[in-house]
């Protein structure tokens, strides 16, 4: 079977700046995939390149397609959700379900209204009256009820409160995800998505600096809460991140041995965000936060 995305050597060059660079992908049916990144890091240029939005060097297929020659045909079994999707204002809620059902044919007004039936939103409001949190709701209720096979989400609960974005990853969980479909997420918030991941993708400067499943992330990497008078000997056992929390040092391993962690601390899992700031994040500033803790 095809993978979702395949993508080899690609590449997406802006003047002198590389938003891609070598950019290797292989990710199946049935994943859901965070793809994070700093800002400016490649990871819109990326969207873009699988959305068919932009060219590119290198090669991309999207469900068996080229997503440049076959975008019309790759959009029927392609939604997507960005932090800057707009409904029109002035539109009611009803004429926005014809519109898409007349525009998509894989889109069920039966499922659709399943979903609205669970929110606040009225059919005869206008788009303009609706709070965000209820515009994302009904551009969410749109897009799950598109059958469709690939699903990108770009920031999609942006400026939402906690309750909705909550219920927003539930419903996208519960009631649409299954092992034909594929989930591509972009966001900012990894601790509220990092639970739902099957696979994690971390873009620095147009390269991919981690390309993982969540079960090879945990068993790769280890982060320990050293104990004082062991300090030395984990600084010797060459951890990939050092910070310090309430006057205890915290390292990050990658791919030690747990029988010599747990001689010298407390053994955890690394969060997602824990781990992009350790290997993302600027080393020198990280070093001299924790020479002045020490």
């Amino acid at each position: 079977m095809k993978p979702t995305i395949y993508a080899k050597n690609l590449h997406r060059h802006y003047g002198k700046t590389r938003a891609l660079d070598g950019v290797d992908m292989n990710i199946p049916a049935g994943r859901i995939v965070g793809l994070i990144g700093p800002n400016g890091a490649g990871k819109t240029t990326a969207l873009k390149a699988i959305l068919g939005l932009t060219n590119f060097e290198g090669e991309l297929e999207v469900l068996g397609l080229d997503p440049s020659k076959n975008r019309d045909d790759l959009m029927q079994d392609v939604c997507f959700i960005a932090d800057v999707a707009v409904l029109p204002r002035w539109a009611r809620v009803w004429q926005i379900i014809d519109l898409t059902e007349k525009l998509h044919p894989r889109f069920s007004r039966k499922i659709c209204m399943k979903y609205l039936s669970k929110t606040k939103i009225q059919q005869k409001s206008k788009v303009r009256a609706l709070s965000k949190g209820m515009i994302v709701q009904l551009h969410l209720a749109l897009v799950m009820a598109i059958d469709a096979k690939l699903l990108v989400l770009d920031e999609p609960t942006l400026g939402l409160d906690i309750l909705f974005r909550k219920q927003f990853y539930s419903n996208l969980l519960n009631e649409y995800f299954d092992q034909q479909r594929t989930i591509l997420i972009t966001t900012h918030q990894v601790e509220e998505v990092e639970h739902i991941l099957t696979d994690l993708i971390f873009i620095k400067d147009g390269k991919l600096i981690v390309n993982s499943s969540m079960d090879e992330i945990h068993d790769r990497y280890s982060e320990v809460m050293v104990s004082p008078e062991s300090l030395e000997q984990a600084r010797s056992m060459n951890p990939i991140h050092e910070r310090v929390l309430f006057g205890r040092h915290i390292m990050l391993f990658d791919q030690a041995g747990r029988e010599e962690l747990e001689l010298i601390g407390e053994i955890h899992k690394p969060s997602v965000a824990d781990l992009f700031v350790a290997l993302m994040g600027d080393k020198e500033a990280q070093e001299e936060r924790v020479e002045g803790a020490a």
